[in-house]
């Protein structure tokens, strides 16, 4: 497939296609797919198959493709989609040319250009997008009945995973607690995100691999609202997260809770960057 780039799409949604600005969700859609968020699909055409990874790399073909029909160029890394359309029983069959000058025509107004393309089978396309860019494949296969898009948003890898156990374990070991960040709750609430589920089964690896561990679990706010409501809210997080640990196995007898509020910052709370540094849950031996 061929690679692009992209910026705003809010225009180019807009000016995508001569016959349809933009093309709707089709009811043929396979289940659980969908377009990339920015880039329209061809009218007429249906998805077959869709993966969207949060993040992943991929080889834009910038230098065309090897005997085993694989690309060669430059990779690029971000959140990643990979969709593929099929033309709907009775839908007119666009030209190979039609196809690759109506995506070209629309990355350029937003100021993208065309990297690469191949006569036979698609192009790659790089758009500017905000700080960013975006690279998309386009493959056209089957005498025009279907189509590939290859999409990467290219940005750095949201980092799952605060720290592993063996990472806890040490600090643990070194200064009695660790602090962790990466166990989220909805504002204002005790809910657990389910973000935060990477990182509590780390907690459980921690427990399960030293038998004789025991934690207090403390909550930490930070100052925003009113000290009582800290306090309490700091001890139901804590509460959820060791209701969590005890439904993973956990023995309730190893574990302690506690909150702390907004009593015991470690960042300035006058920033917001702060104040996250000191929203946080903290494991402390006993």
């Amino acid at each position: 497939m061929l690679k692009f780039l992209i910026k705003p799409f809010v225009a180019l949604a807009l000016v995508l296609f001569a016959a349809s600005a933009h093309a709707a969700k089709d009811p043929n859609d396979a289940e659980g797919t969908s377009d990339h968020p920015e880039v329209p699909r061809f009218p007429g055409y249906h998805i077959d198959a869709a993966t969207h990874n949060d993040y992943n790399e991929f080889v834009f073909a910038t230098k065309g493709f090897d005997a085993w029909s694989n690309g060669k160029g430059d990779t690029r890394a971000g959140k990643f989609w990979e969709i593929h359309y099929v033309i709907n029983d009775g839908a007119r069959v666009p030209s190979l040319v039609e196809i690759i000058n109506n995506y070209d025509n629309a990355f350029k107004k937003v100021g993208g250009r065309m990297v690469r393309k191949d006569p036979q089978q698609g192009a790659v396309f790089v758009v500017p997008r905000g700080s960013g860019e975006r690279w998309v494949q386009l493959d056209i296969y089957s005498q025009n009945y279907g189509y590939a898009l290859d999409i990467v948003d290219v940005g750095e890898m949201a980092q799952k995973v605060e720290a592993s156990a063996g990472e806890m374990a040490d600090a643990i070991k070194k200064n009695g607690f660790v602090a962790l960040h990466g166990i989220l709750f909805d504002t204002g609430k005790a809910t657990l995100r389910p973000e935060s589920e990477p990182l509590l089964t780390e907690v459980v690896a921690l427990l399960n691999r030293d038998k004789g561990l025991r934690l207090s679990v403390e909550g930490h706010t930070d100052n925003v609202g009113d000290k009582k409501s800290n306090l309490e809210l700091s001890k139901k997080r804590a509460e959820s997260v060791v209701r969590n640990l005890s439904a993973k196995g956990i023995d309730l007898r190893r574990l302690k809770v506690d909150g702390k509020g907004d009593t015991v910052p470690v960042a300035d709370n006058r920033s917001e960057d702060g104040r996250a540094m000191n929203r946080r849950v903290e494991l402390v031996k006993f």
